[in-house]
């Protein structure tokens, strides 16, 4: 069994940064490939960033790459969050798949979900 808080969510002005936060418990969270994703309002939940192994491999959604950056310390998944726009309002979630499961883009390949933290940014 794998658990995940997330936390770090808020309200910040188009062009400022957030941090979120995905604390993790359970064992053997290193052979879990760790994602983010993002569900705006009337929207399909999508993928935005996922990490696998010790954190050598990242990947990105287009909109975000070179503003958002995913990062394992210890048991945390963070998700860094700079020059953020309007359009990143969402409620963001951290999940996990595994054990021994490559990282995927469909929300549906994975097992663990945290609560969700909303971010918005206002123009």
């Amino acid at each position: 069994q794998v658990q995940l808080v997330e936390s770090g969510g808020g309200l910040v002005q188009a062009g400022g940064s957030l941090r979120l936060s995905c604390a993790v418990s359970g064992r053997t969270f290193s052979t879990y490939a760790m994602g983010w994703f993002r569900q705006a309002p009337g929207k399909e939940r999508e993928f935005v960033a996922a990490i696998e192994g010790t954190g050598s491999l990242t990947h990105y959604t287009d909109s975000v790459k070179g503003r958002f950056t995913i990062l394992i310390v210890k048991s945390t998944v963070y998700l860094q969050m700079n020059s953020l726009k309007p359009e990143d309002t969402a409620v963001y979630y951290c999940a996990a798949r595994g054990p021994w499961k490559a990282y995927s883009r469909n929300s549906e390949e994975y097992d663990y979900w945290g609560q969700g933290t909303q971010v918005t940014v206002s123009s």
